[in-house]
């Protein structure tokens, strides 16, 4: 089956999961069957789903039209047989048990056209067991989705032992249709990839806890601000269910062993119920108490090497296993768990070496198996890293002068140098790393004769950049003098963008606020979706512009307007801020990406040495006039002798279109 066979999908269980999936299969044309055991169960799924729909319209994510049109290809069921006549792909999203699964697919063996092929929404359990149930093992897989599907990019495609290739292809071509990130998980391993280290990691955190060597808000601390993860360990863990990563656990203990046995902390909590926010209390109380209040400032570094080197033995594990290699690793954890960086990265970062000493020392005291330091990892420590002792990351190289990058894809094309900020999983927000990487690619363009012009842009469809990474800039209190230097940084860094002879142009698509605004601020020309908001929050948290925003901003759209948006921190639709002056262009959601790079190269083909001399000349006369006429003047007279003058005025006399070297 190709996947333009696929019409229509069978989605079985219409619970959290199910229904979220129904609803994105929906969204992305295909016909949905929404099956459930109990009419209510049915009927409450469908009820979600439009509930949903109205939202993403209401927030001009959809259409009306469209969200319409989606509800329109869902159909509802209860009886199994009606539901699967006609489908294409059987996605089962049933109970995470094992048995429940099995008996579900005897039942829809004798049913499921013979060419359909079956999907398993599990986050943990054999793929392989499971399709020993069906009559087609080659045309089974996982597809993991993660939760809320609707939001949430990953998708863990996960091979069972007799997955065919095709299979796999095919369900990964299925999910890119429906708008996410496929992961090829190659071989069927307990937690797959995200959960394979997630889990671990949270059962390592309350054995810290469970030892006395350090208490749950400095865990949490360390996680949240020193690692910049997105909660703390027991934050995360009651937010999705202590119960939930527990049962996880308990299936990873039973297939690989003692090393996964799960801390007796955990076991109090699910025994006593206290599973977290969905119960009232779990790691924090959420009923009589103030939840998780996660103080800044208590960061151990102790505890930040003990929980990377047993998250560096499970990336170890996967890679050596042949279940994914670490830029498949990487992806997976930033995408489904919103990790600033990747876990083979962190632990590259911190040193393998250094990993692989703390869990000798942490196993030759406590003789526990989880700190039985893998052979892989000891491979990969002595070759320098997961990632073979250089930067991973996927940024695009071209020719001898750019080079790979962690947090950008820059590539060269049409003499447009192209520079994509690459953190979807954290709405594009800006790093240190990112400054020092965007700083370089600048650099690196900008001594490139073949780039006539440089086009910014954000990866995925959220956000070219929600602004900073103040989760990473608040890490162990905020030292007021590291504050200065990160100011600094990024101004000096988006002044090199703004210094740049090239033409730069911002596709601004979704969230432009706060750095990210201060980024586009120092773009020559900007144009943006209709669906975009932009603004300077940050006065709502108590800080102010920190790179060039107080500066730039104002010669753009003028000091009163610039206050406004300053001081009201208020978030502005395109059409306002075209109308303020700082948009150039406001197109259609779908119309960006082609208008911004038709834009582009209209610059490059402009030319090159009037372009310099037209921006030195601006830039100068800011603060002095006198000195921009000078530029002018000076820039003037250097064209007067340049082929391309000559070039521009054979084509105007000929009535033709000029060719500009840069000569």
């Amino acid at each position: 089956m190709q996947l333009e066979d696929v019409q229509r999908v069978t989605v079985l269980g219409a619970g959290n999961m199910g229904h979220g999936i129904a609803e994105v299969a929906a969204l992305a044309g295909y016909d949905v069957a929404l099956r459930d055991i109990e009419e209510e169960f049915v009927r409450d799924g469908y009820d979600q789903i439009e509930w949903s729909l109205g939202k993403l319209a209401e927030k001009d994510r959809i259409g009306d039209d469209e969200a319409e049109a989606a509800l329109d290809r869902i159909e509802t069921f209860v009886d199994l047989e009606a539901s699967l006549a006609d489908a294409d792909v059987v996605v089962e999203v049933v109970p995470e048990k094992m048995a429940i699964k099995k008996d579900v697919y005897e039942e829809v063996v004798e049913y499921a056209p013979a060419e359909a092929v079956f999907v398993t929404n599990t986050s943990s359990l054999s793929i392989t067991e499971l399709s020993e149930v069906t009559d087609r093992p080659e045309r089974f897989c996982g597809m993991h989705f993660f939760n809320p599907p609707v939001r949430m990019d990953l998708v863990e495609v996960i091979s069972g032992k007799h997955t065919s290739e095709e299979t796999l292809e095919l369900i990964e071509g299925l999910a890119e249709s429906m708008g996410k990130t496929p992961v090829r998980v190659r071989k069927d391993s307990p937690g797959f990839i995200v959960n394979r280290i997630l889990v671990p990691l949270m059962n390592e955190a309350a054995w810290i806890v469970e030892s006395g060597d350090a208490t749950v808000e400095t865990v949490d601390s360390t996680t949240k601000f020193d690692m910049g993860l997105p909660m703390g360990s027991f934050e995360l863990a009651d937010q999705v269910g202590i119960d939930v990563g527990y049962h996880v656990l308990e299936y990873i203990h039973e297939v690989l062993g003692e090393a996964y046995r799960p801390c007796p902390l955990l076991v109090e909590k699910v025994e006593a119920d206290e599973l977290g926010k969905k119960t009232g209390s779990g790691f924090y109380d959420y009923e009589g108490g103030d939840g998780a209040q996660i103080p800044t400032d208590a960061i151990d570094a102790d505890v930040r090497r003990r929980l990377l080197a047993v998250m560096a033995n499970e990336v170890a594990g996967l890679i050596g296993n042949d279940v994914a290699d670490a830029p498949a690793v990487d992806r997976a954890v930033m995408l489904g768990a919103g990790f600033p960086d990747g876990p083979a990265k962190l632990a590259d970062d911190e040193g393998l070496a250094a990993l692989v000493d703390v869990l000798d020392a942490l196993h030759e005291e406590t003789g526990e198996a989880r700190y039985e330091a893998t052979d892989y990892l000891r491979e990969a420590a002595a070759a320098g890293g997961f990632h073979g002792g250089a930067q991973g990351g996927d940024g695009e190289s071209d020719g001898d002068a750019l080079a790979a990058y962690d947090t950008l894809n820059v590539a060269v094309e049409d003499r447009v140098g192209h520079v994509e900020i690459d953190r979807p999983h954290r709405m594009n927000t800006i790093s240190g790393e990112l400054l020092d990487e965007f700083g370089d690619a600048i650099d690196r363009l900008d001594d490139r004769d073949d780039v006539r012009a440089i086009l910014l842009s954000g990866a995925g469809d959220r956000a070219f950049s929600a602004g900073a990474d103040v989760q990473s800039m608040a890490a162990g209190g905020a030292d007021p003098i590291d504050a200065v230097e990160l100011s600094r940084e990024g101004q000096q860094t988006f002044g090199k963008l703004e210094a740049s002879d090239k033409p730069v142009v911002a596709a601004i698509d979704g969230y432009c606020l706060g750095g990210g605004m201060e980024l586009a601020t120092a773009a020559d020309l900007r144009i943006a979706s209709e669906r975009s908001e932009l603004g300077q929050p940050e006065l709502n948290l108590g800080l102010l512009p920190g790179w060039g925003g107080t500066q730039r901003l104002a010669r753009i759209v003028g000091e009163g307007r610039a206050k406004e948006i300053i001081l009201t921190a208020e978030r502005y639709d395109a059409e306002a801020m075209a109308e303020y002056g700082f948009l150039n262009e406001v197109v259609s959601d779908d119309e960006l990406d082609a208008r911004a790079r038709e834009l582009a190269e209209q610059l490059a083909a402009g030319p090159p040495i009037a372009q310099k001399y037209t921006k030195r000349a601006m830039h100068a006369g800011r603060t002095d006039a006198e000195a921009g006429l000078e530029v002018e003047a000076m820039g003037f007279g250097h064209v007067m002798n340049t082929d391309d003058l000559m070039e521009g005025i054979t084509a105007f006399m000929g009535d033709g279109e000029p060719e500009f070297e840069g000569k």
